[in-house]
């Protein structure tokens, strides 16, 4: 536990970072493959991560964040994207998946009751529930309803609760990795202050892709974090019942 206390305090939104001290693209691209471990809501995996290390590209993104001192100073960042677009590919691939797990380590007898079940979930209700189609929403708002007035269903299924639910999960991946990296002795800061359609511009994303966050990554210098920490008393947000 000590160990992990330490790479939490260590973590902290650097606004500066040491120009004279190289961040290895390797690392970088390491503690990405850490934040995939991140949970993800159905094991839907609706993200993509865009790795900087370009110097026109991450000048070009330090305009679009605002010209703020954690991008014009950071070595190389990481565009964190919501691809909700994506639901199609990444619910078949889960299913290819989950039918070779169940097959490997389920008991014969049980094997085909349970692709059945996964193939219901990956080929019938994640469809329903991430797309994006104003009448299949509606329609899934309906549905839902109505199962909700016989027995306890999830109802968070309006286009707006989906779209959350899709960048909870990317947030997952990039707090994940921030502590990846500081458990690795790097610094890095988490920008919402930034231009997304500049940024999507710059990606050449879709429309349907959004920008979840942009996180500037380095070494802090002497002066790179300003002060203590602030957090409200813990009394204030913790409730045991």
């Amino acid at each position: 536990m000590q160990h992990f206390k330490d790479i939490v305090n260590h973590r902290r939104a650097v606004p500066e970072y040491d120009a004279n001290q190289s961040l290895d693209p390797k690392l970088v691209k390491e503690c990405l493959e850490l934040s995939q471990l991140a949970p993800s809501s159905s094991n839907m995996q609706l993200y993509e991560f865009y790795h900087i290390t370009d110097a026109a590209l991450l000048d070009q993104l330090a305009k679009a964040c605002l010209s703020q001192q954690a991008a014009t100073s950071a070595q190389q960042m990481v565009v964190f994207v919501t691809r909700q677009d994506h639901y199609a590919k990444r619910a078949k691939a889960a299913l290819a998946f989950e039918r070779g797990n169940i097959q490997r380590y389920s008991p014969e007898s049980r094997q085909a009751a349970r692709i059945k079940r996964v193939e219901r979930y990956y080929g019938v209700t994640m469809p329903m529930i991430y797309r994006t189609n104003f009448g299949v929403a509606n329609a899934r708002k309906l549905v839902f309803s109505t199962i909700q007035k016989f027995k306890p269903v999830y109802d968070r299924v309006s286009a707006t609760d989906v779209r959350i639910m899709v960048h909870k999960s990317c947030a997952l991946a990039a707090q994940t990795f921030m502590l990846a990296m500081s458990a690795a002795g790097a610094d890095t800061c988490p920008m919402e202050g930034f231009d997304s359609k500049m940024v999507k511009n710059l990606l050449n994303l879709p429309d349907a892709a959004e920008i979840n966050m942009i996180i500037s990554c380095g070494y802090r210098t002497d002066n790179g974090v300003w002060g203590e920490r602030f957090r409200v008393p813990f009394d204030e947000v913790y409730r045991k019942l």
